[in-house]
């Protein structure tokens, strides 16, 4: 059995000991961990954490938290060179957050890494939360794109939409909470063709470890719940939601590069 994390932070500050945990996530079947930027101010030291840890990949982007005048700047000025680094598999995690403000700038930031995506055909990392009429309708004018939408909870014609439009629905810890039942029926009712696992960790921890920073190693709890929601062995899930990671992000290429 084989696990992908399609979305972990790994060069947060949380993960103090990353040769420690990565040893872990080896010997829990977690091959592979896609980290997405947030800015470019940290795009070398997560490039020197997958340069390190063979197996890890990163994506280059600018978070919709992180937005003002100069890390748009320095997201056009960088992106190019980081895309030369052949670990660099994808551009985000960008996207619109509602709940933060959305702003004329956020939407010229997204639109810029969506047109460079679409140029360039890299997956995109999506983040999208309370703006997804917004998102759609920037998706819709950059097509054709690839990509996942990171962190999904919602309705099924919600992913459908997503789906739609070239986008995988990336799952994480949200569906381990008794509480998310629109996300639970979800995750249920798609072929699973169309979902990545994730943990997005440090946040995003599952349910009854509220308060604590989540960890890769979580995933397999994840794939856990998930095959008990679907009624399906823990191995296809776990086998099928690895294949669309590698499909995405181009990762046997990588893995017989190395």
């Amino acid at each position: 059995m084989e696990l992908i994390d399609s979305h972990c932070h790994l060069d947060f500050p949380e993960f103090s000991n990353v040769d420690q945990l990565w040893q872990k996530c080896r010997q829990q079947h977690i091959k592979h961990i896609i980290i997405p930027a947030t800015e470019a101010q940290y795009w070398p030291r997560i490039q020197a954490l997958c340069e390190q840890h063979p197996g890890c990949f990163w994506s280059a982007g600018l978070h919709p938290w992180w937005v003002n005048a100069q890390t748009f700047s320095e997201l056009q000025d960088s992106l190019s060179q980081a895309l030369n680094d052949p670990n660099c598999v994808a551009i985000g995690e960008c996207g619109l957050d509602g709940g933060k403000g959305i702003t004329e700038l956020h939407k010229q930031a997204l639109s810029w890494q969506l047109e460079q995506a679409r140029d360039l055909n890299k997956p995109v990392i999506l983040h999208a939360h309370k703006a997804h009429q917004e998102l759609l309708s920037l998706l819709k004018k950059f097509q054709p794109l690839h990509g996942v939408v990171h962190g999904f909870h919602g309705s099924i014609e919600l992913a459908q939409s997503y789906i739609s439009l070239g986008f995988l629905i990336g799952i994480g810890g949200g569906i381990t909470y008794p509480r998310a039942q629109k996300t639970r029926r979800t995750v249920s009712q798609l072929a699973l063709e169309h979902i990545v696992l994730e943990t997005d960790a440090p946040s995003m921890p599952l349910y009854g470890q509220q308060g604590k920073a989540n960890s890769p190693l979580a995933l397999a709890d994840i794939n856990q719940c998930l095959a008990d929601i679907r009624s399906e062995s823990p191995e296809k899930i776990a086998n099928i939601t690895s294949a669309n990671s590698r499909r995405l992000f181009g990762l046997d290429l990588c893995d017989n590069r190395a």
